[in-house]
């Protein structure tokens, strides 16, 4: 049987060879290393530029990209509905609007490993090429009382809750004070033209 000094000497020997097997596999140049912990800021046309959102945004912060990038009378809308829910003592905030298309792939990307399949994936985000994000025309809102104000009152302003399992986002679907188009289940699911 090994004695104490034994084991202490195989367990430093293992902590060393383990030590020196991460410093290598850890090591890289300098050019290489990782400018931000953020996979968007590697990528090109992605995080604040790309349409990146850290936190949610006022409507009236007009110099940042997601909301720059918005359709304008999308952007207008929301500005206005943003002040009547203030007004009624709800907060209103910008979780996501225009999306650059490198974006909104690592989005459909990341669906698509947590979802298992591409058409589990399209069930929550569409792909860059059908996202209504990367044209600038949706937006979603949060927190869930803004949500719940704006799915009652958005139609008055031309907006309206396009997916039923996405009861953030919102798109200009509609004149203000018209009625909404029924939603859509998912996103993977297609509206009838008539």
């Amino acid at each position: 049987m090994p004695s104490h000094r034994g084991i202490i000497r195989l367990v430093a020997l293992g902590a060393v060879a383990l030590g020196t097997l991460t410093l290598s596999a850890c090591s890289y140049t300098e050019e290489a290393k990782p400018k931000s912990g953020n996979y968007l800021a590697t990528q090109p046309d992605s995080g604040p530029a790309g349409g990146e959102i850290e936190d949610g945004i006022s409507l009236q912060d007009t110099h940042v990209p997601a909301l720059a990038r918005l359709d304008s009378a999308l952007l207008a809308a929301l500005q206005s509905a943003a002040a009547d829910a203030q007004a009624s003592g709800v907060a209103m905030h910008v979780s996501s609007g225009w999306r650059s298309a490198a974006y909104q792939q690592r989005l459909f990307d990341e669906a698509v490993v947590k979802y298992g399949s591409v058409d589990e994936a399209s069930k929550w985000v569409h792909s860059p090429s059908l996202s209504k994000h990367v044209s600038g025309q949706a937006v979603d809102i949060g927190p869930t009382d803004a949500d719940d104000w704006l799915i009652q009152h958005g139609s008055d302003y031309g907006l309206c809750q396009t997916y039923a399992n996405e009861m953030w986002h919102f798109e200009l679907a509609t004149t203000p004070g018209g009625e909404c188009p029924p939603q859509l289940s998912n996103p993977s699911d297609e509206r009838a033209e008539g």
